[in-house]
């Protein structure tokens, strides 16, 4: 229940700061509205930081940097390559499907009687 209710302050917080940010629009510059933003979300993320899932946030967010690190990426002559091969497939099927619009057409105006 305690979680919940962390969650839910912070959510207030994150909330009240965008209200913030536009409701000083008109009396405040850009940068004080901007830091009462950055402020309210980095309370509500500081909150949010101690509940159970803010903690396995974390520790998926650690685990995916990891996980990124062990990659293999590809040379950059595989991935003009790759690029290469998709820009000539999306080339085709533009084709193809224009093709197939135009027939449709032709086939629709012939049965309508409204072809030359």
């Amino acid at each position: 229940m305690a979680e919940r209710i962390k969650m839910a302050i912070a959510a207030l917080i994150a909330v009240a700061g965008l209200y913030g940010f536009y409701a000083l629009r008109e009396n405040y510059p850009t940068v004080v509205r901007l830091g009462v933003l950055l402020g309210s979300f980095a309370v509500a993320a500081g909150i949010m930081w101690l509940t159970q899932p803010g903690k396995d946030f974390v520790v998926f967010a650690r685990e995916s940097a990891e996980e990124a690190k062990r990659v293999v990426w590809p040379s950059r002559k595989e991935t003009l390559q790759t690029t290469g091969v998709v820009f000539l497939f999306v080339f085709v099927m533009a084709l193809f499907l224009w093709v197939v619009d135009a027939g449709l057409l032709w086939v629709t105006q012939k049965l309508l009687g409204q072809g030359g």
